[in-house]
């Protein structure tokens, strides 16, 4: 009988925990390993006060990994809206640093609150201390700040880390090396994914890792950060910022998105992301296109869906493996 294969998923924000939602019903073997760039609202008051990493990306990847009562959930994500000194904070942001205060460092604090949340895999921060975001505009100009880079409203030529000599956490460089399945994505391309990818010694070790290597690419581009990219832009701006060709496959959405979501996201500035297939295989990825998105309230990807291709792939994998 075939073991679990392990999956490494790297990322941040909204898209990854989406994803993971799918993921953790199939028999794999998790480890996430989420960005801690993050520099706005109730996680950047927490860095800010506190001297700790980031929690929010993490507590969003908690949730969609536990196996609690949904009420439980529900609670930990509940954000404070009138009380003072309490506005803004979501209740499990507030426990991620209360766990860590008690355990007395951050990755410890995430195991505990992963066991009281019957987590389904690990949960890893790519660094055990917060990192400062820059970016270089198109202009020349740099800004600083994760929270602030999309909202200055100029092209991005490209984000680098303060410290840039950043150490990852070693668990984490250890889940790579042992992984079968790299999985990167989605999320937003400068201020979640490059992030994790330009601390050394974690993007050394994706390079070096015999693994199947997957992006998943967003649906929809996201103002003030990928204006008008098309699936290839986001491939090159990793290539550029790493310097290698990372992945062997690439999962995009071909579905079509009602013309009445379009207009309504076009006047956030934001359309779908176009396939330029022709451009992307030449380069050398191997692109798996299907209908990935769901609207509810926002477009997202169709965990289910989305997480069926993924286990597929790295099944198909495993078996050549062998």
């Amino acid at each position: 009988m075939m073991r679990r294969p392990k999956i490494v998923v790297i990322g941040g924000g909204t898209g990854l925990s989406v994803m993971l939602r799918g993921l953790k019903e199939k028999p794999l073997d998790i480890t996430a390993i989420v960005t801690v760039a993050d520099d706005g609202g109730s996680s950047g008051i927490l860095r800010n006060e506190l001297q700790i990493p980031p929690p929010g990306d993490i507590r969003n990847v908690l949730m969609a990994l536990a196996d609690a009562e949904p009420l439980l959930t529900e609670v930990l994500q509940y954000r404070f809206k009138t009380v003072p000194g309490l506005a803004g904070h979501s209740l499990g942001n507030l426990m991620l640093a209360a766990m860590t205060d008690i355990s007395g460092d951050f990755v410890t604090g995430i195991r505990e609150l992963s066991r009281v949340l019957a987590v389904r895999g690990r949960v890893l921060p790519a660094a055990e201390k917060a990192i400062v975001l820059n970016a270089e505009m198109a202009d020349g100009s740099i800004v600083t700040g994760e929270s602030m880079i999309p909202k200055a409203g100029l092209a991005i030529k490209r984000v680098f880390l303060e410290p840039a000599d950043v150490e990852p956490l070693e668990e984490a460089v250890e889940a790579i090396e042992q992984a079968d399945a790299i999985l990167i994505g989605p999320g937003s391309l400068y201020t979640s994914i490059i992030p994790n990818l330009l601390v050394p010694k974690l993007a050394g070790a994706i390079v070096e890792s015999e693994a199947v290597k997957l992006f998943v690419c967003n649906v929809m581009t996201q103002p003030g950060e990928t204006d008008n990219y098309s699936v290839g832009d986001h491939l090159d701006a990793i290539h550029a910022h790493i310097g290698h060709h990372l992945f062997d496959y690439v999962i995009v959405n071909d579905g079509e998105i009602p013309p009445q979501i379009e207009s309504r996201y076009a006047e956030m500035g934001a359309k779908a992301v176009h396939l330029d297939l022709d451009a992307v295989t030449q380069k050398g990825y191997e692109v798996i296109a299907d209908r990935l998105v769901l609207f509810r309230t926002f477009l997202r990807h169709d965990a289910e869906r989305l997480s069926h291709h993924i286990y597929k792939l790295v099944e198909n994998w495993m078996l050549r493996k062998r």
